[in-house]
C-alpha cells in the first residue's frame, strides 16, 4: 500500500548526530527550501538513543564532538551517553529542527531521474500497531546522514561452541533493561572504546570483570574534565571559551596524530609509559596494552581519570590476552588451555557496517555500486547526481566533519538557486579517469574499516577525488567556490551552465 507522493527540496536520511546538524544548516543557510529528515527508529539521537549499556560515553572530547553553532556547556570532556542525547534533543529543539523530523521511517530504496531532476524516495512508515505502509517523497536533493554502520544489530564473530553456555550473552548494541549483573562473574569480549568503557563501569556491581582481547589496543587516561577548559570558562564569555577549547582540542589532535604517522616510536613509548605508571612496574604492560601496530594505526581508546586502570588495581576487573577455543557451559576454554568462569557474556565485538543507511539506490534506471564510484572530497559519488553524505573522522571527532560537509552541501543549494541549475554531478574528466585508486580510508588497519572498505568509493591522488580526514585542511578546501570545474551543474544530462562569476 502506497500513500500520496510528497515533494520537498531536500530529504535527509538520518536524525542522529550528522542529521541534526544538517537541519540546523538547511534552517539558518537554506531558509527558503522546504525539507524533512526520515528517522527510521522512534526518537533522534542515533548512536546515542541506541546504545544504552553501562557507562556509555563518547571516546572523543565535548568540545569538538559538539556543534561548532552551540557551545557544550557540561562539565565532563568525556560525556556520558544521556548527557550527549540531551544536548542533541535542546539542540534540535532551540532550532526547530525537531520539527522537521518523521520517524519511524525507514529510507529503503531512492531512484533518481535525470529527466525531472528528481529523487523518488521510498520510506516503509511503522504505524503505532507496528503496520508498515510505503511512503514515496519525492526531493530535488538528497542527503544521507545514517552514519556507517547497521542498526539492526552488531558484529559478533561465530564463536565455537556459543551455543552451550548457560548463561547470558550480550551484545552491547542490543543491550537488556533488565540485565542483572550485580555480584556475576563477567566477560567481556574486545579491547576496544565499547570494551574500555564497559569494564570499569561494570566493576562497580559486578563480582568480576574479565576484559579478554586476542591483541591489545592503544589505551590513554585523559582527564575527565579539560582543566584549560575549566580556565578559560572562568575568564571568558562562554561562547568565547568553547570557541577557544575547541581550537586548542583541534591544533592539539592534529599534532599528536600527525606526530604518530612521522615518529611512531617515539608516541609509542609516552604511551606506554603512562600505562605502565598507571599499573605500577609489576604489570606485564607488554602483553596486555603493547600492540602490535603503530598508535593511530587503529583508533586510541580514551580512558576518563585512569578509570579502567582503577578497577585492575582495585582487583575487580582484569586483562586476558589469548585466543578463544570455545564456549563452555560455564565460560570459556581459551588456546592457551586457561578456562574463564562467566555468569554472563558481553561481545563488545564491534559494529555491522553498512553504507548509504542500508537503502539501494538507482540513476535513470541504473543500481548504483558505490563501490565502483570515486569519492568527491569525501562526500560526493562520481556520476550519482544530488547525492551526498556525511562520513566523519577516523581520528577525530566526526562531528568537525559533519559541520563541514553540511556547510558545503547548503551552499551547493544556494549555487544551484543562484544559477537557476537542478542538478549537481561529480564527472571525472581527462586524465582524471587514469588515477592509481586507494581505499576510500586508508593506512588505517581497524578491522571495522576494513569489513567497509568493500562498501565504499574509491579515492584517486588528487583533489577533488580524495577524502584527506584532514579537517584544518579540508575546511579550506570547503570553502573553495563549489563550480570547480568538476561538480558540473546543469539543468539536464547533457547542457551544462556557465558558472557565475
Amino acid at each position: 500500500m502506497s500513500e500520496t507522493v510528497e515533494h520537498l527540496d531536500v530529504v535527509v536520511v538520518g536524525a542522529g548526530i550528522s542529521g541534526i546538524g544538517a537541519g540546523y544548516h538547511l534552517e539558518t543557510m537554506c531558509p527558503d527550501r522546504s525539507y524533512t529528515i526520515l528517522e527510521g527508529r522512534d526518537s533522534m539521537g542515533g548512536t546515542w538513543d541506541l546504545f544504552r549499556y553501562p557507562g556509555i560515553r563518547s571516546d572523543s572530547d565535548m568540545h569538538t564532538l559538539g556543534y561548532s553553532f552551540r557551545p557544550w556547556t557540561g562539565e565532563k570532556a568525556l560525556a556520558d551517553g544521556p548527557s550527549i542525547l540531551a544536548y542533541l534533543k535542546d539542540t534540535a529543539t532551540e532550532f526547530g529542527v525537531d520539527k522537521k523530523i518523521r520517524y519511524r521511517h525507514l529510507v529503503n530504496r531512492a531512484e533518481w531521474s535525470s529527466e525531472t531532476s528528481q529523487w523518488t524516495v521510498h520510506a516503509l512508515h511503522r504505524d503505532d500497531d507496528d503496520t508498515e505502509v510505503e511512503r514515496t517523497y519525492t526531493c530535488n536533493f538528497l542527503f544521507l546522514c545514517a552514519g556507517y554502520y547497521s542498526y539492526k544489530g552488531g558484529h559478533t564473530p561465530d564463536f565455537a561452541g556459543r551455543e552451550r553456555f548457560t548463561g547470558d550473552i550480550v551484545h552491547p548494541q542490543k543491550w537488556p533493561e533488565d540485565l542483572d549483573y550485580t555480584n556475576k562473574r563477567v566477560v567481556v569480549i574486545g579491547s576496544g572504546a565499547t570494551a574500555v568503557t564497559l569494564v570499569p563501569a561494570m566493576a562497580e556491581d559486578a563480582a568480576h570483570v574479565t576484559m579478554l582481547q586476542r591483541s591489545p589496543s592503544y589505551v590513554v587516561s585523559v582527564p575527565g574534565v579539560d582543566p584549560i577548559a575549566k580556565l578559560l570558562r572562568r575568564v571568558l564569555p562562554e561562547k568565547r571559551a568553547f570557541e577557544a577549547t575547541r581550537w586548542k582540542n583541534v591544533q592539539l589532535t592534529n599534532f599528536m596524530y600527525k606526530q604518530t604517522r612521522v615518529r611512531p616510536e617515539r608516541i609509542k613509548k609516552m604511551m606506554l609509559g603512562r600505562v605502565r605508571k598507571a599499573l605500577g612496574p609489576d604489570y606485564d604492560v607488554d602483553k596486555h596494552f603493547t600492540p602490535s601496530y603503530n598508535p593511530w594505526d587503529q583508533r586510541v581508546c580514551a580512558v576518563p581519570d585512569d578509570d579502567l586502570f582503577n578497577a585492575i588495581n582495585s582487583g575487580k576487573a582484569s586483562v586476558v590476552t589469548d585466543h578463544i577455543k570455545t564456549f563452555t557451559e560455564t565460560g570459556i576454554e581459551l588456546e592457551s588451555g586457561e578456562s574463564l568462569e562467566a555468569d554472563i557474556i558481553i561481545t563488545a565485538t564491534g559494529l555491522t557496517l553498512a553504507a548509504g543507511g542500508e537503502a539501494m539506490f538507482t540513476v535513470d534506471g541504473e543500481p548504483v555500486d558505490f563501490a565502483k564510484t570515486w569519492t568527491y572530497k569525501g562526500m560526493g559519488f562520481s556520476d550519482v547526481p544530488n547525492l551526498m553524505t556525511t562520513f566523519g573522522y577516523i581520528a577525530a571527532s566526526w562531528t568537525l566533519r559533519a559541520d563541514l560537509v553540511a556547510e558545503y552541501v547548503c551552499r551547493v543549494l544556494n549555487h544551484m538557486t543562484a544559477t537557476g541549475t537542478t542538478q549537481c554531478t561529480p564527472r571525472l574528466r581527462g586524465s582524471d579517469s587514469t588515477m592509481p585508486e586507494r581505499p576510500y580510508i586508508d593506512d588505517f588497519s581497524a578491522g571495522y574499516i576494513q569489513r567497509m572498505l568493500p562498501m565504499l568509493p574509491k579515492q584517486g591522488d588528487r583533489q577533488p577525488w580524495m577524502n584527506t580526514q584532514d579537517y584544518l585542511l579540508e575546511r579550506e578546501l570547503f570553502a573553495e567556490p563549489v563550480n570547480d570545474g568538476v561538480m558540473l551543474f546543469t539543468t539536464s544530462e547533457v547542457r551544462e551552465i556557465a558558472p557565475v562569476a
